[in-house]
């Protein structure tokens, strides 16, 4: 599994501002920022981001994956900590 074909799958299920995916060897972060993540719980935005790679996750391409979901007021706020 390589961090473009997680981007890919992202983009195409998901209308997001901006995508970054950093990691290899099973492990890695996704940083996604949409407008729809406005008042979403943070257990609701992560599963968002899961649904779409549930194939990857349940055949250990995936085996962990840290996920910073965002609206884009939060990204500008944060994007030069990170």
């Amino acid at each position: 599994m390589n961090i473009e074909i997680i981007k890919e799958k992202l983009e195409s299920a998901l209308v997001l501002q901006e995508c970054i995916v950093k990691g290899e060897n099973g492990t890695f972060q996704v940083i996604a920022v949409a407008d729809f993540f406005d008042g979403m719980s943070r257990v609701k935005k992560q599963q968002t981001i899961y649904a779409p790679l549930t194939e990857e996750i349940a055949s250990n391409a995936i085996h962990a994956l840290s996920i910073k979901a965002l609206t884009p007021d939060e990204w500008q706020k944060q994007k030069h900590f990170i």
